[in-house]
């Protein structure tokens, strides 16, 4: 199955995740370079932030694709799983985005 039927959602994430590889390279500079400690950990927050924000547009494609197609084709077993799966991502991520 195709996850991403939107080429340009694909592209915003894509540009998104260069991005913070990009921040992140920043902060192993600024520990390289001893920055302040307090520079070095805003930072750090605004990567988790970043990351947060790319997870939730992952999780949004996924619903409109994946789980989606699960309810609108698939059988009563499917359907579960899917419903199953997402509370699984819920659980361990639902900081997406909240700073965790």
């Amino acid at each position: 199955m195709k996850h991403f039927k939107d080429p340009a959602t694909q592209k915003k994430l894509l540009a998104r995740l260069r991005r913070i590889e990009g921040q992140a390279s920043a902060v192993r500079r600024m520990v390289e370079e001893e920055k302040y400690c307090v520079d070095i950990l805003l930072q750090i927050s605004a990567v988790q932030g970043a990351l947060g924000k790319a997870g939730q547009m992952l999780l949004g494609t996924h619903v409109e694709t994946c789980v989606a197609s699960a309810f609108e084709s698939g059988s009563q077993k499917e359907r579960k799983e899917s419903v199953d799966e997402l509370m699984e991502v819920f659980s361990r991520y639902g900081g997406l985005g909240g700073g965790r």
